[in-house]
């Protein structure tokens, strides 16, 4: 993108990534088709991981059982080294296409849906790239869908990817 003086513009491109490889997919078509591939480039990719929100737990969950404050520890640190492990392969994977881009990573924890729509908006981005797992109707009924929710409540463009045809013939 360039303004009327032919100067690039500076983009703030938020790429929602988790654990799938449709997210990973997307990022990659992103790095591949959106950014460009020039020194002079001043496009900055924010990376967004959102920890699903944990499930509460009672003193006694359902069958009876204690869960102490060391499992509680574990399960929480689990879910950082997942968030962790997940914005390290999306930033080798930036840089591993272009040396310079500027990446910023978050970390939230919350309702995917929610968090992405809010920090699309707190962030002002020029573009929201996410990607599409692919559900049919039923499945997308029953899970919802993140993807759908964000393109019909952001403000700024929304690049939904989708799996690549040769991928999507399981689900």
């Amino acid at each position: 993108m360039a303004d009327d003086m032919g100067a690039a513009k500076e983009r703030r491109i938020l790429v929602a990534v988790d654990e799938s490889e449709e997210s990973m997919n997307a990022l990659s078509w992103c790095l591949k088709n959106v950014l460009v591939s020039t020194s002079s480039s001043k496009d900055t990719l924010i990376l967004l991981y959102v920890k699903p929100p944990r499930v509460v737990y009672s003193a006694l969950d359902g069958t009876g059982y204690l869960f102490s404050s060391d499992i509680m520890e574990t399960m929480q640190k689990y879910s950082n080294d997942i968030a962790d492990c997940v914005i390290e392969k999306a930033k080798r994977m930036c840089r591993e296409q272009f040396q310079d881009v500027k990446v910023e990573t978050m970390i939230e924890h919350g309702d995917p849906r929610d968090f992405i729509c809010q920090i699309a908006e707190k962030l002002n981005v020029d573009m929201l790239v996410m990607g599409s797992h692919g559900y049919g109707v039923i499945k997308r009924a029953f899970l919802g869908s993140v993807s759908n929710h964000c393109a019909q409540n952001v403000k700024c463009p929304v690049l939904i990817v989708k799996r690549p045809k040769s991928a999507s013939g399981s689900k």
